[in-house]
């Protein structure tokens, strides 16, 4: 066990210690460095090379010059789980929003009480990556939960990865959704559609997360591609190679993807599909925080090329 885990396993006491050493380490790398410096750090630790702001040809470059460069208010709506949902209903309709059960800027709030009686997801409106699914309310550890969802509130994501549009996010929210879940009992797949310059580029669909969690990739009309974009330590052997229908609701998605991503030079809009019912996922402007790598590494330039910053 390592030195991390051996801490969070450490009952509450633990958890708020890890909780502590992890805002200390943001504090001192992320506040006292300019954002440029952060951004390049970070590149050269996943790349192992210098980031090139001046001229940068490959996507996960100009990702990294978005990131700095292309600042709008709107971008801190779009990235804010909760208020994005009146932006996506204003345009689409509600039908397609995933239903909120509860919200809270209280993390003490968080008690089996105010938990309902279906499977469900916790998450933060501001935050990215921590989540808690909850199937059977009453084997949830609360004191746990409610140290986690505190520790969620105290987090702001731009600090961490400089991704600017995170940074104004308020006020922070604990949202508990209803967890889709298909006629199986399985979490629906999650359909990442990529635009650039207001094309669709490629579908990066997650494939049975609670499974085979598998990545696959394919173009606008469904036919595979070969490549993935992924964190260089989640890659494996064998990915994209799961056979994945086509959705029900691939052609609405299109639709839908295709107004957002007008107005942007980059932009990931997420969808999910429930047995054919279309579910609005979240808008994304920086896949990965342009640190995940390309398999095969070509691809990287290949969609660099076609995304003109101007």
């Amino acid at each position: 066990m390592s030195i991390k885990e051996h801490v969070k396993s450490s009952g509450i006491i633990g958890l708020r210690i890890y909780h502590f050493l992890v805002t200390a380490k943001l504090f001192f790398s992320r506040w006292i460095f300019s954002d440029e410096q952060v951004t390049r750090r970070l590149f050269r630790k996943s790349f192992g090379r210098e980031l090139n702001l001046d001229n940068p040809t490959t996507l996960n470059e100009k990702m990294q010059w978005l990131k700095l460069n292309d600042h709008k208010p709107i971008y801190s709506t779009l990235a804010d789980k909760y208020a994005v949902r009146k932006w996506v209903a204003d345009r689409f309709g509600e039908e397609y929003l995933v239903p909120l059960l509860y919200e809270t800027t209280n993390y003490k709030d968080i008690k089996i009480e105010n938990i309902p009686d279906v499977h469900c997801i916790v998450k933060a409106n501001h935050d990215n990556a921590h989540y808690k699914i909850i199937r059977d309310k009453t084997k949830v550890n609360y004191k746990e939960l409610r140290e986690n969802c505190r520790f969620w509130l105290s987090l702001n994501f731009y600090r961490e990865i400089k991704e600017w549009q995170y940074k104004n996010i308020k006020p922070r929210r604990i949202l508990i959704e209803k967890l889709l879940e298909t006629k199986d009992g399985k979490i629906p797949n999650d359909y990442k559609l990529h635009y650039i310059n207001g094309k669709l580029a490629f579908v990066y669909v997650s494939y049975d997360r609670e499974g085979l969690n598998d990545r696959c990739v394919y173009d606008e009309n469904w036919n595979r591609l070969p490549f993935v974009w992924v964190p260089a330590d989640s890659y494996r052997d064998g990915m994209n190679t799961a056979e994945v229908p086509c959705p029900g609701s691939f052609e609405l998605m299109k639709k839908f993807g295709s107004e957002i991503a007008k107005d942007f030079k980059y932009v990931r809009v997420d969808y999910y599909d429930v047995d054919g019912k279309l579910y609005f996922g979240e808008i994304t402007l920086h896949h990965g925080s342009g640190l995940d790598h390309f398999y095969p590494e070509k691809y990287d330039l290949v969609y660099g090329e076609k995304l003109n910053l101007n």
